[in-house]
């Protein structure tokens, strides 16, 4: 088993997890680093409670000293850990990890590596742990198919099917990646991740951050971001390879991600930016606009808009909330915010301190009830918040 690429990282915020001030129902921290950029939080509970956090850090996204950390919240500690370092390619930007408990016991850890800016570069790796992160193996090639990328669990069905859902950055040959032309889909897999088969959705163009959960009765709920920056989409299926054409909830969207869970009563928990378009007084190129892209010559034309459009950049990523449904993902009435401010993003420079988002969530609930939840805090740092299901009614 290979060792870790690096020893931990010295912290630079509080990681203690403590009651926030005037709010007794909620519990929140700074996880700790010491990269000028945090972004793309996602969380994971491992059987004996630990919780663990991943995303990726480095100087910006896109560039390629991005890599990919860890740390984890044991019970009783009050503590983040420091982070172990768990990629280290001085070639790509490695971003958007997830973790995956596969039934043989072993842990997953899924990102993706990109050339740059370029989104429609990205590959998907893999490293496997079997002692629940504290070691991992080597790094391997998950997806090869470039533009490949993920950003949502792996979710294991009770037949045994595995379902990864992933968008593809699609563009034509000799465009510069924007986004315009993305489609979501799932790899599954049938023998424990040993082969893969792409099965679109269908009418998905600019449907991305494809997040799925089995409901109740046993049906599968698709959740997705949206390029177009109007709405959060949704789309079911009965078997997890057939999806239904994503269509829009009641819920806003910015173009930046979000995620949801299924509650232990069944309630649905969703955490996202209740921001779109029409709250944008400025527009961006594109998501990479601000670095200095080493691997474009100035040969590459600007993306052609899709059938749908072109991608919306820019739009507030703020206020952070926490949404409940109670039917299903029919209707989500019952919100509040988490972080409030103006969520400016027009630029990811994190180096200047010039970026205020609030963006990235991932939730979970552990064995106890509690909702976790974390999130990119002005592209810097990652921010720790627990409460209750109660709180949302507070």
């Amino acid at each position: 088993m290979n060792s870790n690429f690096s020893g931990a990282a010295a912290a630079v915020s509080d990681s203690y997890v403590r009651t926030a001030y005037a709010d007794a129902e909620r519990k929140e921290a700074f996880l700790p680093t010491s990269c000028v950029q945090n972004h793309a939080a996602n969380l994971h509970v491992l059987n004996n409670g630990d919780l663990l956090c991943v995303w990726f850090g480095g100087t910006q996204e896109g560039i390629p000293d991005v890599s990919i950390y860890m740390s984890r919240l044991a019970p009783g500690t009050g503590e983040w850990s420091a982070p172990q370092k768990l990629s280290d390619d001085p070639t790509r930007s490695e971003q958007n990890p997830v973790l995956f408990d596969a039934p043989d016991g072993s842990l997953w850890l899924i990102y993706t590596a990109q050339l740059s800016g370029h989104q429609n570069t990205a590959i998907v790796r893999r490293r496997v742990s079997t002692d629940g992160g504290i070691t991992w193996g080597p790094v391997e090639t998950l997806f090869d198919r470039p533009g490949t990328f993920v950003r949502q669990p792996i979710i294991a069905l009770e037949n045994g099917t595995w379902i990864c859902p992933v968008f593809l950055c699609r563009t034509q040959p000799g465009e510069r990646w924007v986004g315009n032309d993305d489609v979501s889909g799932v790899m599954v897999s049938a023998d424990q991740g040993g082969s893969w088969e792409l099965f679109e959705v269908p009418e998905s163009v600019g449907c991305v951050h494809m997040n799925v959960h089995v409901l109740q009765d046993g049906s599968l709920l698709a959740l997705y971001r949206s390029r177009w920056a109007d709405f959060v989409y949704a789309s079911r299926s009965i078997n997890g390879r057939e999806w239904s054409a994503p269509q829009p909830t009641d819920v806003p969207n910015n173009n930046s991600s979000i995620q949801f869970t299924v509650l232990k009563n069944g309630h649905l928990a969703l955490v996202f930016n209740d921001s779109d378009a029409s709250h944008s007084k400025e527009r961006r190129a594109s998501l990479y606009d601000d670095i200095e892209d080493s691997e474009d010559s100035g040969e590459l034309r600007d993306q052609g808009a899709s059938a749908r459009g072109t991608a919306f950049w820019g739009a507030p990523r703020a206020p952070m909330s926490l949404a409940i449904s109670e039917d299903g993902g029919k209707t989500w009435r019952r919100r509040r915010n988490l972080e409030i401010g103006d969520g400016y993003c027009m630029t990811n420079n994190s180096a200047d301190q010039r970026n205020r988002e609030y963006s990235y969530p991932s939730i979970v609930q552990s064995s106890d009830g509690a909702l976790h939840i974390a999130f990119t805090w002005f592209r810097q740092k990652i921010k720790y918040v627990c409460v209750d299901e109660s709180w949302v009614r507070g």
